[in-house]
């Protein structure tokens, strides 16, 4: 796996490393040593699912309260997607800022998001799956999220929203 650090401190890029020969591929998608070594959180406690029916979906801006905040690794494993993270930390030089990349099933690429960033995504295709690794199981009393199109953090989306969720559209504006 090679690890490229994003704008937005402590968030990296993860890229398979192919080994290709006539009857493909194989690569290798975790190793907890490779994530120990570059000072980031390995422990996954939680596997999750999400399926996207239309291109233009948006889920997100969420994040977990301490003491069950998550650090997450998200991967497209159908389709493609922008997926956007936002630096929620107080104390961090780039706090309220954003930064994006696109997960697609064919760049297999993965989003490591360190626990105190908002996260979220835009399916652009049809029929988009979305796996993520969590350091933390779900808790409702912990979730939380900013709206995805918070004037705060004016995220460029790409495409027009086709479909959101009401509990995406109600959070308040953020105030820091």
């Amino acid at each position: 796996m090679t690890f490229t650090e994003m704008p937005l401190k402590g968030a990296w890029i993860i890229d398979i490393v192919r080994i290709e020969d006539e009857r493909g591929f194989f690569a290798r998608a975790w190793a907890p040593e490779d994530f120990t070594r570059r000072g980031l959180d390995p422990t996954l406690v939680q596997c999750n699912v999400a399926w996207n029916h239309r291109r233009g979906t948006i889920r997100g801006m969420h994040f977990q309260r301490a003491p069950l905040q998550e650090t997450k690794i998200v991967r497209c494993t159908r389709g493609a997607m922008l997926d956007v993270i936002v630096d929620m930390r107080p104390e961090s030089p780039t706090f309220c800022q954003w930064a994006s990349v696109e997960l697609t099933d064919e760049n297999r690429r993965m989003l490591y998001i360190p626990f105190g960033f908002a996260h979220g995504y835009q399916t652009l295709v049809d029929g988009v799956e979305t796996s993520y690794h969590v350091s933390a199981p779900y808790s409702s009393v912990h979730a939380s999220g900013v709206r995805w199109d918070d004037p705060r953090f004016a995220i460029q989306w790409p495409l027009e929203p086709t479909v959101i969720s009401a509990r995406d559209t109600a959070w308040p504006d953020f105030s820091a």
